[in-house]
């Protein structure tokens, strides 16, 4: 039945995630919004919609380590993973504006996080501030867009009108109906594959916590996945990278938001684990983008493979810590004294000596 359930939610993912993308791309036309912007706010935002359901449901059960675990290890998932292996797939090229103004702000709501944590909850004012910075950045972005329109438009009309003109697609409701229909396949088919995956992580006798950060947290991602590499495939490169990144935001100011209000008096608690090790493992990946996204202005096939071989450590650390083997303190040495530091060299000397694009 779960194996079922996993299929059943695995192809309802690829087919809205293809929905959601042709529908964005096309609405992006129709009003002159530069589909970047569309990935970081319509798309990032509705294929977050899984982990705001997850992270306030599960708030809502008690259950506060699903709820912030969701989020921490999703942001680490979607940068790693997503990226990587969108980027595995088809180099990614970056928008200028991601470097300038959207990784930055990414990093700070990272760091306002951390800083929210430090009493070890994030209690309702903190959900209400995260939350009211949310709807500020949307409305930013919706106001900087609108007066860019007219050269979004130009800039994008060339490739996108030709094939658009006559289409079938090329009507407002009909690209909402087809965004739509999009959103709601993402959200059922991650909610029928994390049902799936729980199901067996919680025979096994796996902790919530370390269920959230991994299973969860991938499940829940998963939409990301779909959307990233089905607009990569597409040519919507925007889309496929603005996505991952608006979602950061989303999840870290719309989810954490939502989900400490939901709390209530008494906060959204932060497990010990999550403030020591996880939130900082969030952190460094949201920094690993700036030099990565600045050296030549895209995502190499080699930088996400480092990525992606990031994330494969990162659950390997989570699995030794969760099966309390011997081998986690030698395994952690050798990640913190040679694989780190030679990686920070390698980017530092990449921003060096290869200077971004105009």
């Amino acid at each position: 039945m779960n194996l079922l359930l996993f299929i059943a939610g695995l192809v309802t993912l690829v087919v809205g995630a293809n929905l959601l993308v042709r529908g964005a791309s096309r609405l992006a036309l129709t009003f002159g919004i530069s589909p970047l912007v569309v990935g970081l706010t319509v798309v990032a935002f509705g294929t977050s919609a899984p982990e705001l359901a997850v992270s306030v449901g599960a708030v809502l059960e008690g259950k506060t380590d699903i709820a912030v675990g969701n989020v921490v290890g999703s942001n680490i998932f979607n940068v790693l993973f997503v990226l990587g292996l969108s980027a595995l797939i088809v180099p990614l090229v970056v928008n200028v504006q991601l470097i300038r103004q959207e990784v930055p702000i990414m990093v700070g709501a990272s760091l306002l996080v951390l800083v929210l944590v430090q009493d070890g909850r994030i209690g309702m004012l903190d959900g209400a501030l995260l939350f009211v910075l949310l709807i500020a950045y949307t409305a930013f972005l919706v106001v900087q867009s609108r007066a860019a329109g007219q050269a979004a438009l130009d800039e994008y009309a060339e490739g996108l009108a030709a094939s658009s003109a006559g289409a079938w697609d090329d009507r407002v409701p009909v690209q909402l109906a087809l965004i739509a229909a999009g959103l709601v396949g993402l959200v059922l088919g991650a909610d029928w594959l994390v049902t799936a995956a729980v199901s067996v992580a919680q025979a096994l006798g796996v902790s919530d916590l370390v269920i959230a950060l991994t299973i969860v947290a991938a499940g829940t991602s998963l939409p990301e996945v779909a959307t990233s590499i089905a607009a990569a495939l597409k040519g919507e490169r925007d889309i496929a990278v603005g996505n991952v990144v608006g979602s950061g935001t989303f999840n870290l100011l719309g989810c954490l938001g939502l989900a400490g209000m939901a709390a209530g008096s008494t906060g959204l608690g932060v497990a010990p684990q999550v403030m020591g090790f996880d939130i900082w493992v969030m952190l460094a990946a949201a920094l690993a983008c700036l030099p990565v996204f600045i050296t030549g202005r895209e995502i190499a096939r080699w930088e996400g493979a480092l990525f992606l071989g990031y994330y494969v450590a990162y659950v390997a650390w989570l699995v030794l810590s969760a099966q309390h083997q011997g081998a986690l303190p030698a395994y952690s040495a050798v990640m913190m004294g040679f694989v780190l530091p030679l990686t920070l060299v390698t980017l530092v000397v990449m921003l060096i000596r290869r200077p971004p694009r105009p």
